[in-house]
């Protein structure tokens, strides 16, 4: 069997090839005569990584197809190919991009839809509406990173996992707070937890590599409060480690004031590019107007609000493995995963040793204190 990391003269032992191996047989569970979709970009961190994958795809017989693509920001598309390789209806995908995947045009443009629900990415409608699919994605990962926070102990993550999500489960609400000024309730009457626990074997199950958080989207119009960001925040581009923290004032479920340095002034550019994304679209015939103004809102619509459970991140820059680091919680401005917020931006931030207490049935159920797990 050629080995694609020899051929293409990268290191085809050690550490990442072990961490692909975790990836592609114990989460993805890939098995012999399955199809396999792989999306990457020419770039030498993900490439190699791209590489393992695929070698460790072939070594079980999977029948494997390796995609690269120019690489793709918050608001770009993906290439058409990419989105046609879809249509191939493949058994299981894993995106390894040294940003994003980038959006699909057509589906923004005409949603799929599933049972009344719409879905603007033929990845989202084939995993979470139609669940053809089990996939794993790795935004902005790196080599060091994969190497060091995939080969985790994922029965002790799953059990982590399970005993937060227990706890938000039926939830009325939640309450964050912490040392530097967060205090938002957040309610999820109606809403499910979803575990990023690394299992993505069956169809419909997806998530990051690195896995290991809980996140549920809030209730629409339901979250009130004080988000002060400390310790990273996404941009349209990149990530921004904090030093001034970012003070966000939640009204109704949508961020109605930004505080703060220079951090604070590229989250507000960020949120500006998703609105105008919007506006880009309804001038090219591709949104209606009432479609623009839904997305332009979402922008700033709080949609997301995650737990870190990973013993091995660390808050080192990357959001991908920021949002897993054990104390800390994080926050997502834009676009939620029920697919009824929709919006052309997902900018995770985190808070710092948070308090987290559950109200469910008018009992308290503290699930996190000054960061550390009570549950």
């Amino acid at each position: 069997m050629q080995n694609l990391l020899a051929a293409a003269g990268m290191d085809a032992e050690g550490a990442v090839v072990s961490a692909a191996k975790v990836a592609v047989e114990k989460s993805l569970g890939l098995k012999s005569g399955e199809t396999f979709l792989i999306v990457t970009n020419p770039e030498r961190e993900v490439l190699e990584l791209a590489f393992a994958a695929y070698d460790a795809a072939q070594a079980v017989g999977a029948l494997t197809t390796l995609i690269v693509q120019a690489p793709k920001g918050q608001t770009d598309y993906a290439e058409e190919a990419v989105i046609s390789a879809f249509d191939s209806r493949p058994d299981v995908f894993l995106s390894l991009s040294s940003e994003k995947l980038g959006k699909d045009r057509g589906g923004i443009a005409t949603p799929y839809d599933w049972n009344g629900t719409e879905y603007d990415h033929i990845f989202h409608y084939q995993l979470r509406g139609a669940r053809t699919l089990r996939a794993a994605w790795s935004p902005s990962v790196t080599r060091a990173m994969f190497a060091k926070t995939v080969p985790i102990d994922y029965e002790e993550l799953s059990r982590r996992c399970a005993k937060v999500a227990a706890a938000l489960s039926g939830a009325d609400s939640v309450r964050v707070t912490n040392p530097g000024g967060t205090d938002i309730r957040i309610g999820l009457s109606g809403r499910k937890p979803k575990n990023d626990d690394g299992d993505f074997s069956k169809p419909g199950l997806g998530g990051n590599l690195p896995a290991g958080e809980v996140f549920v989207s809030p209730a629409l119009g339901a979250s009130d409060g004080l988000i002060v960001f400390d310790g990273s925040i996404a941009a349209v581009s990149g990530c921004i480690l904090i030093k001034t923290p970012i003070r966000c004032r939640v009204e109704k479920g949508f961020v109605t004031s930004i505080e703060g340095g220079e951090e604070a002034r590229a989250l507000e550019a960020s949120i500006a590019e998703g609105e105008e994304a919007a506006r880009r679209l309804e001038k090219a015939g591709s949104f209606t107007k009432e479609k623009a103004d839904m997305y332009a809102r979402n922008a700033r619509a709080i949609g997301e609000l995650g737990i870190g459970l990973n013993p091995k991140a660390e808050v080192v820059g990357n959001m991908l493995e920021d949002e897993k680091a054990f104390r800390t919680c994080h926050f997502a401005i834009g676009a939620n995963y029920d697919e009824d917020g929709p919006a052309l931006i997902h900018l995770d931030g985190l808070v710092s040793r948070p308090t987290i207490v559950a109200t469910k049935g008018g009992r308290e159920i503290v699930i996190e204190r000054d960061g550390e797990l009570a549950v």
